[in-house]
């Protein structure tokens, strides 16, 4: 059998193919074979099968495809390859036996030989390798999360190669040959700046330089008009060579560049830091063009010298500096660019230098953590049983996963308070630093996450220079980042699943802290929080906290009942609370009381920047249309607690119609479902979800008085 991914996915049997065309086996099979020889757990496929809204009968859906999956393999006399593992099922082929597999073989084998010198067996080796795509990885399937991410990095991994094959061809003078190729490649990537670059040396090699400025002139416009950006430095010092008709070298020479740049100052006698760097002074151009002991460069721009060269800087009064070149070897690589050595001058008062490095953040280590709240009150049972798994966790040496703690519930029950508390009780174990973000995730436009990642890079020491602009390159330079660190990183109002993954770092040492109104499938950890109401001991505590001990003990009967018409909510509590700290002449009585006769109780659970109602607002707004009503219509059943045969019968509808719309409200956390002894769902609103939804049901029935939205 043959396995192939490199464009529409098959397996291959005799010369047909024999994957199944329903698009759910086929995620399932791709999936499988992306993660091939390794368990793929059965969260991560029910997760990339529906995201965030998996019907009731997901795993036993799940375990139709498998087994229609298995029966195929079986067809094939491969019925051994599919395996059920614990919490998840194996796919075991022969490495050789997928297009994948070869493809990075042969890439891995092509920029070996180019790196070596060997420009045509790298050429021959990488246009092998491209040989084997059919088209866009994963054409033909549907993409969940996990297969969206492998998709952009197969992608990549080709756009790599094709780059390096390239660069290849334009070292074996291959230039008019790859002109009509590259010009076809800009049309497709029109932003690829190193196509781009390719395009331009071609033309440039081929006589034909005014078009190569004029592909520079069309590139530059489509940057500015659509990102607002100037091609990068490498790309504007091509055009100046072009303009002043000077010797060109290959598109990626600025790569090579910067190595010698490092190399060259890891000629330095002993280690500097990177606050101390100082330019070459009292270098200059000779006719032979050589850095030696006495400090000039030379055409060529190699590195040589007698061995009598010393390391000399003074920095003056202005903090300038002058610096003697130590004598080195001569490099391989030719330094293009003369200006960019740049060696590092003694630090004042002769202080012994600490090494140097571009992750050390300049301030110490982030500590991004928000306040947390000086009057927390219960959770109690929760906290200390995420301390203590944390702690067990870190002890345990084979542990290799990065320790996950998702907190989900409806609006207003505390998420953000918990996670930020939870945050600072662990905060003493992550001596490298604590990372935050609001992710806005209920609000309907969750933050740019490459713009989330920039500023995690940024607080753990990288240069805005060093930082890539791809999402992928982001994601993959934070697990760099924070490999061997404990870091501790917290996500307030995730969106969905899918876009926290980027965020999660590789290494067991951190923790991720997710909180979410919504259920986030297939990334639970190892701690995924429900969180529910206070029990009533908690929110009597909470009020009190807020409101005063001694005027909420003196009226004990209207405490309780206050807490219960508050729905035990946290953030009803406090609105409450906040109330009645502010009308000091209301009696907790007279406040119980007047919670209870009005019509509208969630005008008063809102009170400066705390509202009830509001949190309420966004979480209907990212209800469908067929979930909005029925939500509404839901709240006309007698009981707070029902069934879905009970909703169906008042909507007149079939139970299996009803299901994905109560589905689709237990997601987001409006309506609560709990399994009784008999098997059954049985589904609850909330006391002021109830109050909320028929609100918005006097408002369908009377447009003319619309409900406040705070």
């Amino acid at each position: 059998m043959d396995f192939r991914v490199l464009g529409p996915v098959e397996i291959i049997s005799n010369g047909r193919n024999v994957l199944p065309t329903a698009s759910k086996p086929r995620q399932v099979i791709s999936l499988l074979l992306l993660r091939r020889n390794t368990v793929v757990r059965t969260d991560e496929l029910i997760d990339e099968l529906w995201e965030e809204r998996p019907p009731m009968s997901a795993m036993t859906t799940l375990q139709t495809y498998i087994y229609k999956l298995r029966k195929i393999l079986a067809g094939l006399g491969g019925e051994e390859l599919l395996s059920t593992r614990p919490g998840g099922y194996l796919l075991a082929i022969p490495d050789n036996s997928i297009d994948l597999y070869r493809f990075e073989q042969d890439s891995t084998l092509g920029q070996a030989a180019l790196d070596g010198g060997d420009a045509a067996g790298a050429a021959e080796t990488l246009r092998r390798a491209l040989g084997l795509w059919r088209g866009q990885a994963l054409v033909d399937v549907v993409h969940g999360g996990l297969l969206s991410s492998y998709a952009t990095r197969l992608e990549e991994l080709r756009s790599r190669a094709l780059e390096l094959r390239i660069e290849a061809d334009l070292q074996l003078g291959r230039h008019r040959e790859l002109i009509s190729e590259l010009r076809s490649l800009v049309v497709t990537y029109p932003l690829h700046e190193h196509l781009h670059a390719a395009l331009m040396i071609a033309l440039h090699r081929s006589g034909r330089r005014h078009e190569a400025l004029e592909i520079y002139r069309a590139l530059r416009e489509n940057m500015v008009e659509k990102l607002g950006l100037d091609p990068g430095r490498e790309l504007r010092e091509l055009h100046q060579a072009l303009l002043a008709d000077a010797p060109l070298g290959g598109p990626y020479e600025q790569e090579r560049v910067t190595v010698v740049a490092q190399a060259t100052a890891a000629v330095a006698s002993r280690p500097v830091p990177l606050a101390h760097e100082t330019v070459l002074s009292g270098a200059a151009l000779n006719g032979n063009g050589h850095i030696n002991g006495n400090g000039h460069i030379n055409g060529n721009g190699h590195i040589n010298g007698n061995g009598q060269g010393q390391l000399n800087g003074h920095p003056d009064g202005n903090g300038n500096g002058s610096v003697a070149v130590v004598a080195a070897p001569e490099l391989a690589e030719p330094l293009v660019r003369p200006e960019l050595l740049v060696l590092p001058a003694e630090p004042p008062g002769g202080a012994e230098p600490e090494p140097p490095g571009l992750m050390t953040p300049p301030l110490g280590p982030p500590a991004q953590l928000p306040a947390d709240i000086a009057d927390f009150t219960g959770r109690t049972e929760i906290v200390e049983e995420v301390l203590a798994g944390l702690a067990s966790a870190g002890a345990a040496q084979d542990w290799t996963a990065t320790p996950v703690v998702t907190i989900s519930g409806t609006p207003g029950v505390g998420k953000t308070a918990l996670a930020i508390h939870l945050a600072h009780r662990l905060r003493p174990r992550f001596t490298d630093g604590q990372l935050y973000a609001d992710l806005g995730g209920s609000a309907g436009g969750s933050r740019d996450l490459p713009e989330v990642l920039g500023g995690f890079l940024q607080a753990m020491g990288v240069p805005e220079t060093h930082i890539p602009f791809g999402l992928e390159e982001r994601s993959t330079l934070l697990r760099s980042v924070t490999a061997g660190r404990r870091l501790l990183i917290v996500l307030d109002d995730a969106p969905s699943s899918a876009y926290v993954r980027p965020l999660i770092p590789g290494d067991p040492g951190c923790t991720l802290i997710v909180t979410s109104r919504r259920r986030l499938h297939g990334l639970a950890g190892n701690w995924d929080i429900d969180l529910d109401v206070m029990d009533h001991a908690e929110s009597v505590e909470l009020l009190r906290s807020v409101v005063g001990r001694a005027r909420l003990d003196r009226a004990p009967s209207a405490a309780d009942r206050l807490v219960e018409l508050g729905g035990r909510l946290p953030l009803a509590l406090r609105c409450i609370g906040s109330r009645l700290a502010t009308m000091p002449d209301v009696s907790i009585t007279e406040m119980a009381e007047r919670l209870a006769e009005t019509p509208r109780s969630l005008d008063l659970l809102s009170i400066g920047e705390l509202d009830l109602r509001a949190r309420y607002d966004s979480s209907y707004g990212a209800l469908s249309r067929r979930e909005q009503a029925v939500f509404r219509l839901l709240s006309m059943l007698p009981s707070p607690r029902f069934t879905a045969q009970e909703a169906a019968e008042l909507l007149g509808w079939d139970a299996a119609d009803i299901q994905p719309a109560l589905e689709g409200l237990v997601d987001h956390r409006l309506i609560r479902a709990t399994q009784g002894e008999d098997g059954q769902i049985r589904y609850r609103f909330p006391e002021l979800v109830l109050s909320y939804a028929r609100e918005r049901l006097n408002e369908a029935l009377d447009p003319g008085h619309p409900v406040p939205t705070g």
